[in-house]
């Protein structure tokens, strides 16, 4: 395994139509790129149709840039195949054989199983030994990779999914399943979703206690309590790399109420676009109410005409939860999604920002 370097992430999107994000990337600004995502399909791993494009852009990127790694991540939000392929260990040496042929060129390996058990869409296939299998399928792949290449997942930290209140340690062996990876990608975002029966944020700092969630999952359902419980559970803070997210989340609320829709209930969600989408269209339009919370260190738009609220996060919310991590001593920071920022990196040099202090 491979101890020890901060980490500076960033997942770029295998179905984005083209490789601008990687265009003009600063040598030294990440550490690592995540090339979302590997699908299992019919027992097949398959590489996005766009991916020898891509691929190509990667490699051309890391000869500019040699320190960087270009990790495969597999999986993502609704790819299933998972529980069979980690079942038995006949079916956990396929799925292993098929990632490391896939994987070859890259860096490594990056688990994106959305979740094992319970909390991923509901039509996919879960089974209550997922948890042990995970633990399992994580060490064939380990013992595959051998101690040069490197072996990541992405865990989730939002309170609520699919079936409802959720709790990571139900679908992995948290301390068991950190110890077999070089560093975890804990998804310090999407506590506020469409699974939210109110208008929240994605991304709060902090426990707000004005929020009507249940106490026992309003602790946990924010960046440091995410953080505190994997520690509470065994997972080691130098390996933990926080998540920020380069995108908003969008809720159209019930009535104008109070808080400029802030926790009121909501009746539908929308699409609020990418940081760069937020600052073009909504941050000069009047319309947009900009706010700022105090303790949540969010930033949120309001318009009042349609009743449409936007969590977002913005250079200053994004330095300051780095700055949380550094801090912190863990062991760094990572977004979804690279192509969410804007053509000047703003948001990527905020996130870096705090493990390179430099001249001010």
């Amino acid at each position: 395994m491979i101890n020890g370097q901060t980490v500076l992430g960033a997942y770029f999107q295998g179905t984005d139509d083209d490789t601008r994000p990687l265009d003009g990337l600063p040598p030294g600004l990440l550490t690592h790129v995540f090339y979302a995502f590997a699908t299992l399909r019919d027992g097949r791993l398959s590489l996005p149709p766009q991916a020898p494009t891509h691929l190509a852009a990667l490699a051309a990127r890391k000869q500019a840039d040699p320190g960087l790694r270009i990790v495969l991540s597999i999986g993502g939000w609704g790819a299933g195949g998972f529980s069979d392929a980690a079942l038995t260990p006949h079916s956990r040496a396929d799925f292993a054989e098929q990632a490391l042929e896939l994987a070859d060129g890259f860096d490594g390996l990056d688990l994106d199983w959305e979740f094992p058990v319970a909390g991923g869409p509901a039509e996919l296939t879960h089974r209550p030994e997922d948890r042990r299998n995970a633990t399992l399928l994580a060490e064939q792949l380990r013992a595959g990779l051998g101690p040069s290449r490197l072996l990541v997942a992405a865990l989730p930290a939002g309170r609520l999914q699919s079936a409802g209140p959720y709790d990571p340690a139900d679908s992995y062996e948290l301390a068991a399943f950190a110890d077999v990876l070089d560093f975890v990608n804990l998804m310090t975002y999407d506590f506020g979703t469409g699974f939210s029966p109110i208008a929240t944020f994605n991304a709060p700092l902090v426990e707000v206690a004005e929020d009507p969630l249940d106490a026992g999952l309003r602790r946990w359902n924010n960046v440091t309590g995410a953080v505190d419980y994997y520690e509470h559970h065994g997972v080691p803070r130098d390996k933990l790399v926080l998540g920020v997210p380069f995108y908003g989340r969008g809720f159209r609320v019930a009535a104008p109420g109070e808080q400029a829709g802030l926790f009121q209930p909501q009746v539908e969600t929308f699409w609020a676009g990418d940081w760069r989408d937020i600052e073009r269209d909504l941050l000069p339009d009047p319309a947009w109410q900009r706010h700022r919370h105090p303790v949540a260190r969010s930033p949120w738009l309001y318009h009042a005409g349609d009743r449409r609220f936007v969590s977002y996060e913005d250079a200053p919310s994004i330095e300051e939860r780095a700055a949380f991590a550094a801090e912190r001593g863990l062991r760094g920071a990572f977004t979804w999604h690279l192509g969410g920022d804007d053509d000047e990196r703003t948001l990527l040099a905020a996130m870096a920002r705090p493990f390179r202090p430099g001249p001010k």
